[in-house]
């Protein structure tokens, strides 16, 4: 049986998984004709059924009674890649949770090309990780990756890999170039933001060790799913009590019920009967009860995700348009307008974070920001305009190139596979 490998690309938000055929890399479809799949995973009560991708989203938002669960990635290095959530009176962990996706997505490579003909079983595999999982502490950035490549040997991986996302956006937009460049590779994906600065050409390209030609490279805790955030926070959150004040005191709101509400990976964890009891405690002494009011529906009819969601696709609608409606699906209903002048000042700090990782990464190169010609740019968050906007402007020689938003990443890993298992 011939032994096959692959480049996944496990992202906060969507995930794809590149394959060999026929002599060429490219990227599998992992739902219907779709090469890319959400990152989430959805807890079918009604069905007794795991669904996944834009399948499980869809059947949470058309009310299938279930769990949600989304941004696995970002438990990786955190304590709760231990916690477990409860699913039908089953307790999960969200380590095991990772492994039935990641096995999902093996499976249905394996499925294409058993399709295609193709004869072996997918065993190796290079897998993306981003410069930083976790910002300012090197355990547990070590310990997210050892998480990671423990849970693809769980799944039938024998060799496993890892490779820096930013380097291998290089590799994928490296295979288009004529003549020799200095590129800074952008890959803003929704957990995280990555760099790379590198000397890319076709010459280069043929050579198995770049390690020489990476100059520098640098990453920060910051993506799509931080924009998403920011964004709540600031238009969705007040409306369920965020700015609500308790007491002849006037004291503020737990801000931690607001941020967790507004971070996908942790909204299942609020859905608790002590914040329930506590918000209830409140309502006689709190200036806005019908606020608090609103909060305990959400958390009481577990809406967190559908709030999410709104969220998001405003926040991916403003990116074409400069207003959209964020419906928040409430007792009562809230509809809010917002432009995307209002976007563009709730992330406002996390683009200033992202620029000084370009900063930090022109300096770890030894070259001037003056110096680089091109800027490959990748990654769902570079199609918000206000944040590809600044970038190009902190970078004003160089020539912007986009690649594929969400395909890039796996595309390289893929390539990268190719030399590392391909000769076997």
């Amino acid at each position: 049986m011939t032994r096959q490998y692959c480049g996944l690309d496990f992202g906060t938000s969507n995930s794809t998984l590149g394959i060999s055929l026929n002599g060429r890399e490219l990227l599998c479809p992992l739902e219907q004709s779709a090469v890319t799949l959400p990152s989430a995973v959805f807890f079918d009560y009604e069905d007794h059924m795991v669904r996944y991708g834009r399948d499980a989203i869809t059947a949470y938002i058309e009310g299938a009674e279930g769990r949600l669960l989304r941004s696995l990635k970002s438990v990786l290095g955190s304590q709760l890649i231990n916690e477990t959530t409860l699913i039908q009176r089953k307790h999960v962990s969200m380590r095991n949770i990772i492994g039935m996706f990641v096995r999902q997505v093996k499976a249905t490579a394996q499925r294409y090309l058993a399709g295609q003909g193709v004869d072996g079983e997918i065993d190796s595999v290079v897998l993306g990780r981003p410069v930083r999982f976790v910002d300012e502490d090197d355990e547990a950035d070590r310990r997210a990756e050892a998480e990671l490549i423990e849970i693809a040997k769980a799944q039938g991986f024998q060799h496993v890999e890892t490779q820096l996302e930013p380097i291998a956006a290089a590799l994928a937009y490296e295979q288009s170039l004529a003549g020799e460049e200095l590129s800074l590779i952008v890959d803003l994906g929704g957990g995280t933001s990555d760099f790379v600065i590198a000397r890319l050409s076709p010459e280069r390209a043929r050579q198995p060790d770049r390690g020489r030609d990476i100059l520098g490279r640098s990453g920060v805790h910051v993506g799509g799913t931080d924009f998403d955030r920011s964004f709540s926070i600031a238009q969705a959150m007040p409306s369920l009590g965020y700015k609500a004040l308790i007491g002849e005191k006037k004291l503020p709101m737990p801000l931690h019920l607001f941020h967790d509400l507004a971070s996908w990976h942790k909204i299942p964890f609020l859905y608790t009967p002590q914040n329930l009891s506590y918000l209830h405690s409140i309502m006689r002494s709190v200036d806005h009860p019908e606020l608090i009011r609103r909060l305990i529906d959400v958390l009481s009819h577990r809406k967190g995700h559908h709030i999410a969601g709104e969220v998001e696709a405003a926040k991916i609608v403003l990116s074409e348009e400069t207003e959209t409606h964020l419906h928040l699906r409430t007792e009562p209903m809230v509809d809010l307008m917002v432009r995307r002048a209002d976007l563009e000042r709730a992330i406002h700090g996390d683009t200033s974070r992202i620029l000084a990782a370009i900063d930090a990464c022109a300096k770890s190169a030894g070259v001037a920001l003056a110096q680089i010609q091109s800027i490959f740019l990748t990654g769902g968050s570079t199609g918000i305009p206000a944040v590809r906007q600044r970038i190009l402007a902190h970078v004003p020689n160089a020539r912007p190139v986009t690649g594929d938003m969400f395909g890039s990443v796996g595309l390289g890993l893929t390539i990268d596979a190719a030399r590392r298992f391909g000769g076997r």
